[in-house]
């Protein structure tokens, strides 16, 4: 069991799943569809484990020269390369079966796009360019557009900037990481932007630059009405919060400074992500109350922007 959930990157799966609860409850309706909730979530659980299996395939013979993955269960011997290929095949196969007659077609599509970039697009590029920590976001930001569709049928603009959030987050998360770790990644042949900036001016820039990005896209759920100011507040205090982490590591570009800037993207998240949610929930819950209907007619409390079902531009 406990080669099967790092075989499945179960922390990793665990985040899909909690973006994803989050795009679905940001696009729900005033009363939420439970079951179709936990078709959605079980369907993107499975495409996101079997994704993570079939990236460790994949990845086995350069996992062995890093330390930090070494142990992981291909190369420590403990699971197979076969046996961890029908894993990851029938788990990405059942995810995306499940997504598709379960939830939607539009849903599925998203999957697909997921599934792909990270397998079969970003896992191969890691060995090929530098780019691919700005392909790697692509697949890390669409669950919570998924459960956006999932919830709405339709990929409108309030939940690519949802997407947006995701995407941004993930660039000084991984410019952390790369500057933490370059010598294994070099050792293990995989091409980081740390590995070709001795220097590291290219790194911090990537750093404070998509830092910046992340401020200015994360109140974009609240331009489109999403949310309301609490969640605005938040937004900015924690945004210039992260910033300043990233803006110390460029200074410095230590260890120290990496480590802090790697955990204040991981406090960064789940926050925000909180606070998504409880301000939805909260205007969803004053939405209703009496107090805010008149003559028995609802007073509309959001101001969403049309969704252009299924559109994907």
């Amino acid at each position: 069991m406990s080669a099967l959930m790092e075989l499945t990157k179960a922390r990793l799966t665990l985040l899909v799943v909690l973006t994803t609860v989050v795009g679905f409850h940001l696009g729900a309706p005033a009363s939420v569809d439970l079951g179709l909730l936990t078709d959605v979530l079980a369907g993107t659980a499975l495409l996101a484990a079997g994704a993570a299996v079939l990236n460790q395939v994949l990845e086995r013979e350069f996992d062995a020269r890093m330390r930090r993955t070494a142990e992981r269960p291909i190369p420590s011997g403990r699971i197979t390369p076969t046996s961890a290929l029908l894993v990851g095949s029938a788990l990405s196969l059942l995810g995306l079966v499940w997504l598709l007659f379960r939830v939607n077609p539009l849903t599925a599509l998203l999957g697909v796009a997921t599934w792909t970039s990270y397998v079969a697009v970003y896992t191969p590029l890691k060995r090929i360019t530098v780019l691919n920590t700005v392909v790697g976001a692509v697949p890390g930001a669409l669950p919570p557009l998924m459960g956006w569709s999932a919830a709405t049928d339709s990929v409108s603009a309030p939940g690519w900037s949802l997407f947006g959030v995701l995407f941004f987050w993930q660039l000084p998360h991984f410019m952390a990481i790369a500057w933490l770790y370059r010598e294994e990644y070099q050792r293990a042949g995989f091409r980081m932007l740390s590995g070709v900036d001795p220097d590291g001016i290219r790194t911090a820039a990537s750093a404070v630059r998509n830092t910046l990005a992340l401020l200015g896209v994360s109140l974009f759920p609240f331009v489109f009405g999403l949310v309301g100011h609490w969640y605005l507040v938040g937004a900015v205090v924690l945004g210039g919060a992260f910033l300043a982490f990233a803006i110390q590591f460029a200074r410095t570009l230590s260890q120290t400074s990496a480590r802090r800037l790697f955990f204040a993207s991981i406090v960064y998240l789940p926050v925000l992500l909180g606070l998504l949610v409880l301000d939805k929930q909260t205007r969803r819950l004053t939405s209703q109350h009496p107090a805010y209907s008149t003559s028995g007619v609802s007073v509309p409390t959001e101001n969403l922007m049309p969704s252009f079902s299924r559109s994907i531009d």
